[in-house]
């Protein structure tokens, strides 16, 4: 439970998948898609979570985080009443210097979609770039899970 820094970037190619060194399948939902407040449930591999997300600050790059692990049946049922809006992706994890990246490549209606996102200690850390970050899109709400699991990707113009 804390505080998670973040920062979010397009990916424009998919040189990132060369350079992992770890690939997750994740189906998450949203029991409460809120912009104030997000629980999400989440199933990566044989893994599951439930985590509650708080408003992010102004520049979208910090807010309040609690995760924790729950058993796989409880995270199936909790799927059930979830808001219609499933995501699915595939997660890449790729280390860059001191820091891990966690790339997202969306499935389904979200196709076409791929999101980096890097946790940092203070909002000013410095970080060693990948070739394939593309436009920074940090507190930018329509690249959050929360938004592209009820306005896809597919949908964008």
């Amino acid at each position: 439970m804390g505080i998670e820094i973040e920062r979010k970037f397009l990916v424009k190619s998919v040189a990132f998948k060369k350079e992992s060194f770890k690939k997750n399948y994740l189906k998450q939902g949203y029991l409460n898609a809120d912009k104030n407040r997000t629980v999400r449930i989440r199933i990566s591999d044989e893994t599951a979570y439930i985590t509650i997300k708080g408003k992010s600050n102004t520049e979208g790059t910090s807010r309040f985080e609690w995760e924790k692990e729950i058993p796989i049946f409880e995270a199936e049922e909790l799927m059930l009443l979830c808001e219609p809006g499933l995501i699915e992706k595939y997660r890449y994890l790729v280390k860059k210097g001191k820091h891990t990246f966690e790339v997202d490549e969306f499935l389904g209606d979200n196709l076409g979609l791929i999101v980096a996102e890097i946790e940092l200690n203070s909002e000013k850390e410095n970080f060693e770039r990948p070739i394939w970050l593309a436009k920074e899109v940090t507190g930018e709400s329509k690249y959050y899970n929360s938004s592209v699991s009820k306005f896809p990707f597919k949908s964008w113009t």
